[in-house]
This record gives structure tokens, sequence and C-alpha cells, in this order.
């Protein structure tokens, strides 16, 4: 007997949220755009200290004295990796609203506070301050996207968050020049109107983003009961790990001394090095190349568009045929957990050699710095050949019966 037009339409959508995430086919808006705007502002937050540099901050808190500067910029980083595993740790208990939206207002606040500093040692602490609010919230979204998403759908996903931060990042020091047209506006140098309105807008956006933030695929609340499933279901059959897995600290001191982890974390680290190095120190450069305050913030822009450009196509190519990428070679939510914090750590550990090898002493032209950036790109090459050997070794192992991949005998490395 043939199907019913109901039955046939219930066959359609259930293969349909077999090749999209479940529930997200019309509703993909709800997951992604509010994390990619969130992390867009959590980097401007933490590199326009470039652009206020570059019109004034410099002079007024007499940053160009020893190193200064760099250490304004390095000393972000520390607790920032202290504090990402444990926020990581947390995120499923609190909930990745309350969690991700809360700790941006939080940030926001202390933006706002960057915006009325007397001396560079306040700037210090707020810089700090700032580290220990942005700690959670990268980690946290790249651990939550993993969730909704199987291997092999990731890779896009993260690209667009990534791509997002990348244009807002280009923007940005077009926006802090035309904020700092404001100099003097109520009494307040241009500088501070950088931090002031970036600092507003965190916030406002903060506020927006909680009824925007979902939760974990197995309690999104805007998933009926059915489809809740069918997300959870199709992340089990594709990894065996949907739910989440009991959270013990052998379990996680297990996770942190798996050398691959620590392997994608170096990559990450090296390759955020750059990242960083031209937050922070590009409309340094070029201001100190000659180059006056407004055509140094502008020229700062195109770099990021090619680098857009660039992940976008990678991130493509990398789904496409099936690539290496850190979220498709970890399983379970709690290693998943650790390694994203892992990794963003290890970003942080990036910025801080970006802060420390950019020294004022090689001002203007920071050769040192430039040479360490090309390395540092050496060593990812080096790293990402040595994985895809040995990943394609256990593969091999792994069909012939010798080994069993991250607990899971159906599972192989992406390579």
């Amino acid at each position: 007997m043939s199907d019913s037009p109901d039955s046939a339409s219930e066959k359609q959508r259930a293969e349909h949220r077999e090749l999209a995430p479940a529930g997200l086919e019309g509703e993909s808006q709800e997951l992604d755009p509010a994390y990619e705007r969130r992390l867009a502002i959590s980097l401007i937050d933490r590199t326009n200290i470039s652009v206020a540099r570059t019109v004034g901050m410099a002079v007024d808190l007499e940053l160009t004295v020893g190193e200064r500067y760099s250490i304004i910029t390095c000393i972000f980083f520390v607790p920032y990796i202290l504090f990402e595993i444990p926020s990581n740790l947390v995120i499923r208990r609190i909930g990745p609203r309350n969690l991700l939206a809360s700790i941006a207002v939080a940030w926001g606040a202390v933006m706002l506070g960057m915006g009325f500093v007397k001396d560079w040692g306040q700037l210090a602490v707020c810089r700090v301050l700032l580290g220990i609010c942005e700690a959670g919230f990268f980690p946290g979204c790249t651990f939550l996207i993993t969730t909704w998403y199987r291997r092999y759908e990731t890779a896009k996903r993260m690209a667009f968050f990534y791509l997002s931060a990348l244009v807002a990042a280009g923007f940005s020091n077009i926006l802090g020049w035309a904020f700092s047209l404001l100099d003097g506006a109520h009494g307040i140098e241009g500088w501070r109107w950088v931090f002031i309105i970036f600092a507003a807008m965190t916030i406002g956006l903060a506020l927006i983003s909680w009824f925007l933030i979902v939760d974990f695929p197995d309690r999104a609340k805007f998933l009926s009961e059915d489809e809740r499933r069918a997300a959870v279901d199709r992340i089990q059959r594709e990894r065996g790990d949907a739910l989440p897995d009991q959270l013990t600290a052998a379990k996680i001191f297990k996770h942190m001394i798996d050398p691959k982890i620590w392997g994608f974390g170096i990559c990450f680290g090296f390759s955020t090095m750059p990242t960083y190095a031209f937050g922070f120190f590009l409309p340094v450069i070029l201001s100190g190349g000659g180059y006056d305050t407004k055509t140094s913030l502008l020229l700062s822009a195109p770099p990021y568009a090619a680098a857009g450009l660039y992940t976008a196509g990678i991130a493509y190519l990398s789904d496409k045929y099936r690539q290496l990428k850190r979220a498709n070679n970890v399983l379970s939510h709690s290693k998943r957990a650790v390694s994203s914090a892992i990794c963003i750590g290890m970003g942080g550990v990036g910025g801080i050699f970006a802060s420390l090898v950019y020294r004022q002493a090689d001002y203007p032209r920071y050769i040192p710095g430039l040479m360490s950036t090309v390395g540092c790109q050496i060593v990812i090459v080096i790293i990402c050949c040595i994985n895809t050997l040995y990943f394609r070794s256990q593969n091999r192992k792994a069909d012939r019966g010798e080994v069993v991949i991250e607990g899971n005998p159906s599972f192989r490395y992406a390579i």
C-alpha cells in the first residue's frame, strides 16, 4: 500500500533532518550569528587598544616609556588563559545563554572603565579584568557549536564564526578613527571615546544576544521533543557522543595529557600570533612608517579582507574533502570542552608571544617580530605534517583491528 501524503511528508522531513542539523533548517540564525556577533565584538574589544594608542592614548598615558605598551597588551592573556578551562567545565551547569551573555556584559563594563583611566597602571588593571571576563566566551562558543553539528559540518560554521571576527576587526580600525573624531566632546579625549562607544555597543549586543543564544541540543527549548531527539540521534549515530559524559578529575587529567590536543593547541597559538600582532601593532607600524593617523588606521583594514576570503575558501575545502580539524578528531563532551579550552588558551599564548616580540625598542620596523611571525608559520606546517602521518598510521592500524581510536571501534581520524 502506498504512503499517505502525510506519511510521505513526514518521511521527507525526516530525511531532511538527516542532511541538515535538526531543527535548524529555518532557525539556524538562532545559533551561529548570535555567536558570530559576540566573537566579533570580543576581538574588537581586546585589540582596539591599538586604535586608542594611535589616536593619542600613548601620549596621554606615556605608553612609549620602556615596554609599557607590550605589558598592557600582554597582561590581558594571563587570566584569559587561566580561566578558560574552568569556564568550559561549568557551561552546561550554568547554561550557555546565562554564561555567555553575562560575561559579555561584564567585559563591556570593563571596557567602559578603560575610557576613564588616569594612568597606565589603571589601564593594566582593566586589561587583567578584561581577560578574566572574555576567557569563557570563545571556548564556550566553539564547544557548543561542535555539539550541534556532525564532524564534517563544523568547518564552515567555525569559519563563518572566525570570518565575522576578521571582518569586524578590519572595520573596527575605521570605526575607531571615526569615534576618535569626537575628541574634545564633553571634555573627553578622542581615544577615550573609542573605548566608551565600543563598550556601549558591547553591552547592548550582549543584552540582545541573551534572547538569541541557544542551549545544547538535548536541552534546546526552541525545538520540539522530537526535534531534540533527532538532533541528538544524528550526532550519536555519527560519532557516539551526543550526550554529555560524566566529568571527573581523572578524566580531565587524561584529556589534558593527550599529545595531539597540545599539537592542535600549538598550531592554534602560532596561528593567532600574527593575528594579535596585526591587531596590536599594524596601525603603530604604519604610523611609524610616516603615515598620518587616518591613513594608518584605514590601511589596517585591507589585510583582514584578504584573510576573510582565505578563511572562507579553506573552510569550504575542509568540509568538501574532509580535511584535518581539531573538532573532527576529538570525541566526548568532556574532551571537546577540555580541548577547546586548551586550544583557545594556547591562542592566548600566541597573544603573549606577539606582545613580547614586537618591542618598543624595535619601533618602527619591528624586524624581530616579523621574523618570529614567519617562524611560527613554519612550525605550524611541521606539526600538521607530523599529525597527518600519525593519523594515517593510526587509521590503518584501526582498519586492521590493532588499535581502537578514541575508545570507538568505528571512529577514524579526519585527515
